[in-house]
């Protein structure tokens, strides 16, 4: 949640043997970290999916050599998650690995009319299935067809319960290089602390402590009873077994910097705001086509005081500068509050999601729910954890994840990239907004529940139309010539 300062190399992946670093060769036969087996449980049984344009046709075969010279390097990708009967639990087991049975190269007609809804509807299809367990938790589809933004497509899919967010973004760094610099690995961002949490003065410390307790009890009463209001975008039960699309929308990173300029906010605040205003654009529609067949997009039909809420990730601060990169499942979150209506001036809602943004991070929510979960896994087990972390995510409307991406035009598996967007699927919300920086690109994700929303691009449209207002808004009051 802190601003991106800056960017410095990447650092080699660190090794552990407690299950939060990545397994070692050592760690054959060691049991699975205990938010892992949380990720085997219903509700949170997750994959990691991502979509990574190549600006060149793929050569399978370079592509296979690639993956053995890199991510294969790394022993996860080639274990077993094998249940322990004397344990109860799941542990690593090191297996020889095929990349053939991981690979998928599928015979495409390159002459199709709608290459990128194909794209798109092979990807829903994947959502729909789990990998074979009978094998490392991990596939890899290679799309050799043209598209609008890339001459082919490369789609991983990793079972959660292997890495998180951002060890495994670590990771598509780690096994890619600079385009400048066909032998260095790209720089990764350095992110800078809140000021917030800098000075730890009397009152700060007091608005550390009040701010954490007030999100530790918020968090505990989502868990046993405390529900957001039911919208249209409000999954119902039971919806982390069906089919996903998953959508993506790419727009300049640098307006964000301009909005963040002109009002002194950080990136973060801005795609906050523009993500406030897009759902409430989004869902102003949604309830006029309830209340009229033909609803006018200036009229207001939101409902008054709606309580919507997202999963906002927070990551361990892993790409902080100083620390090596760690891998595993070492995250926390915190549930993050969307004000839904209409503003007369769109600059209010990048206000009031700095306001949101900055109690949350003057606060240590994400760490104490980090701590609960795992405290929960200790004394009552895997299956109370899992219950507890499917209440709170029914009980919320959406997820939301930032993972910084590299400032570097990067080659991954020998071939130049053009996008990269992860996501993920599984889980029992209708929503998840993923966004992601590549060079001067910001990409927003969108992972939407078929049923629950039938028209993710028209989100992707509300999202960039609202980023479009508040910077012409910026622009007519502060001035500033739009170059």
């Amino acid at each position: 949640m802190d601003e991106i300062q800056s960017h410095k190399p990447l650092k080699p992946i660190q090794t552990s043997r407690n299950g939060e670093g990545p397994v070692t060769n050592s760690d054959d036969g060691q049991p699975l970290s205990p938010l892992a087996h949380v990720f085997h449980e219903p509700g949170s049984n997750l994959y990691v999916i991502g979509i990574i344009g190549s600006k060149t046709k793929i050569n399978p075969d370079e592509a296979k050599l690639k993956l053995v010279n890199g991510l294969l390097k790394h022993p996860r990708f080639s274990s077993l998650q094998v249940f322990d009967k004397e344990s109860g639990k799941l542990k690593w087991v090191a297996t020889e690995l095929n990349v053939d049975d991981h690979v998928v190269v599928p015979e495409l007609d390159q002459n199709m009319e709608l290459p990128d809804k194909f794209v798109e509807d092979y990807i829903c299809n994947l959502t729909k299935t789990d990998v074979d367990k009978t094998k490392p938790l991990w596939d890899l589809h290679i799309l050799d067809i043209k598209t609008s933004e890339s001459e082919g497509v490369i789609v991983y899919r990793i079972h959660h319960s292997i890495g998180d967010g951002t060890s495994l973004m670590a990771l598509l760094l780690a096994c890619s290089r600079k385009v400048s610099d066909p032998e260095a690995l790209p720089s990764i961002p350095v992110m800078k602390k809140s000021s917030l949490i800098k000075n730890f003065g009397f009152w700060s410390v007091l608005l550390l402590v009040w701010n954490t307790i007030i999100g530790v009890l918020l968090f505990v009463a989502t868990s046993l009873f405390l529900k957001d209001t039911e919208t249209p975008i409000k999954a119902s039960q039971h919806v982390e077994k069906n089919a996903r699309r998953i959508i993506r929308r790419t727009i300049n990173l640098d307006d964000v910097k301009l909005i963040k300029k002109a009002m002194n906010v950080t990136i973060n605040d801005v795609v906050l705001g523009v993500t406030q205003a897009g759902l409430s654009r989004y869902l102003n529609r949604r309830y006029g086509e309830i209340i009229d067949r033909r609803p006018n997009e200036e009229k207001n039909y939101l409902p008054k005081n709606i309580r919507l809420r997202a999963i906002f990730y927070a990551f361990s601060d892993m790409m902080e500068k100083g620390n090596p990169v760690k891998w595993g499942n070492k995250i926390g979150y915190v549930v993050f509050p969307f004000t839904i209506g209409f503003r007369e001036d769109p600059l209010d809602y990048v206000r009031e999601a700095k306001v949101a943004i900055d109690r949350k991070k003057s606060s240590l929510e994400p760490f104490w729910a980090h701590v609960l979960t795992t405290l929960l896994i200790k004394f009552f087990g895997n299956k109370v954890a899992g219950h507890l972390n499917y209440k709170v995510f029914s009980n919320t409307t959406l997820w939301f994840s930032n993972v910084p991406g590299t400032g570097d035009e990067i080659a991954y598996c020998g071939h130049e990239v053009s996008f990269y967007a992860p996501t993920c699927y599984g889980q029992p919300n209708a929503l998840m907004i993923h966004v992601v920086s590549y060079v001067n690109k910001l990409i927003f994700i969108i992972s939407a529940e078929e049923e629950t929303i039938p028209d993710p691009h028209q989100l992707c449209d509300d999202l960039e139309e609202s980023l479009n207002l508040i910077k012409a808004t910026v622009i007519a009051k502060q001035h500033i010539k739009d170059d």
